[in-house]
């Protein structure tokens, strides 16, 4: 998945939740090129290992062969960069499907971390529509990452209740939610693949509510507030590729504060913990699993509170006041640069509020084919088909659908 549909597909509508997106922005840039230039990529790298080479401690997989005849983008991943045109296709659920792209200014090589600056925009058919611009910096010989994001959108959406309300379960009110801010974070590398960062985070959110069909003279609702608050984590990576692991674990502990005095409406407190595990099978069978859990506090606004996010489940549809949720995946590279997988997960929100179901448990599974398309990087790409409690819903992916820098 590229940089922008990360941004303006799931990754959007979680910024939302978390203001700390950036972090998966950032990373999506370095598979911009792939859209763009596979047609014009060639296939000459030499051979300097078999393909199930096992991976590098340098957090790359070990170059592998890449002249088979089959189209492969290691060597344009190799090349110093000025700048790139990117375009892509969103398809999440809760905006409908769209079009996004722009421009990344791109200095350095893509297979290490370059420095990168990208501007862009989104639309889709529900009529959501976006701008930003995000940069990602490496100094101190790549001990120090700085990432920058200034974001302007106008998001249509359906809202289900904080908890699983009867009275909106058929019939959700239409909101749209129009966030204008940035996002600044530093992560420093302590230790070996250990990582502490902390950001800054402030928007200006304007929230309008349709009034409900069916209810003359009652009229629509807005209301405009202020988000600011500061973001420590703490972060372990043993992954041996950014792109699509193998193998490797990835634990980051993520705390939201927001304070009046940090420019907040009102006092209050997110904690969020993603675990990711990667294992390599007999027979080029990869496995992989990922839990997460979030909780908020009191005071929290609505498109603040933890959801269930996975692959066939609407975004910000199932929201609570505390959430878990598990996903597995099981990859099979059953010839030569082709991929099957499968996966699944389940996910529930809890809500202490009045009238409505205490904990919403929802479940999710679906397919997918991956091509390798950079070998040496260990870059594939594909499309998934999910299918969940509200439908089937098909997915563009580029690199792991968990994809973290």
């Amino acid at each position: 998945m590229t940089f922008v549909a990360m941004f303006a597909g799931r990754g959007l509508v979680s910024l939302f939740q978390s203001l700390s997106m950036v972090n998966r922005l950032m990373a999506s840039v370095l598979l911009a090129a792939v859209p763009v230039e596979i047609a014009s990529a060639q296939s000459s790298t030499p051979p300097t290992a078999s393909p199930s080479a096992p991976p590098s401690q340098s957090g790359q997989a070990a170059p592998a062969a890449a002249n088979d005849g089959w189209p492969d983008l290691s060597n344009f991943l190799d090349k110093k960069l000025g700048f790139l045109p990117i375009a892509t296709i969103i398809t999440e659920p809760a905006v409908g499907v769209g079009v996004a792209g722009g421009l990344a200014f791109i200095n350095g090589q893509l297979s290490s971390r370059p420095d990168i600056t990208y501007v862009g925009g989104m639309g889709t058919e529900n009529g959501t529509k976006g701008a930003f611009v995000g940069d990602m910096r490496q100094w101190f010989d790549g001990r120090l990452e700085t990432r920058l994001a200034v974001f302007a959108a106008s998001v249509n959406l359906d809202f289900y209740g904080v908890g699983q309300d009867p009275a909106l379960a058929d019939a959700p009110l239409r909101y749209g939610l129009e966030p204008t801010g940035g996002v600044v974070e530093g992560r420093y590398r302590v230790a070996g693949p250990v990582w502490v960062g902390l950001g800054y985070s402030y928007m200006q959110a304007v929230v309008a509510f349709d009034a409900p069909a069916g209810t003359p003279g009652l009229p629509d609702f807005r209301h405009e507030s202020a988000i600011g608050s500061l973001g420590p984590s703490l972060t372990l990576d043993t992954r041996d590729n950014l792109f699509t692991p193998t193998r490797g674990t990835y634990v980051e502990g993520s705390m939201g504060i927001f304070r009046k005095s940090l420019g907040a409406d009102d006092d209050y407190e997110r904690v969020q913990v993603t675990a990711i595990q990667y294992i390599p099978l007999p027979g080029k069978v990869f496995a992989g699993t990922r839990i997460q859990a979030t909780t908020s506090s009191d005071d929290t606004p609505f498109y603040l509170r933890p959801f269930v996010l996975q692959r066939g489940v609407q975004a910000m549809r199932y929201l609570g006041e505390r959430m878990a949720q598990i996903e597995g995946e099981v990859r099979w590279q059953f010839w030569n640069r082709f991929s099957v997988l499968g996966f699944g997960g389940t996910g529930t929100a809890w809500s202490d509020l009045p009238r409505v179901t205490p904990k919403t448990t929802v479940s999710a599974a679906g397919g997918g084919i991956r091509y390798e398309l950079a070998r040496k990087y260990g870059i594939h790409v594909g499309v998934d088909a999910a299918w969940g409690p509200d439908g089937s819903t098909v997915y563009l992916q580029w690199g792991s659908a968990w994809l973290r820098p």
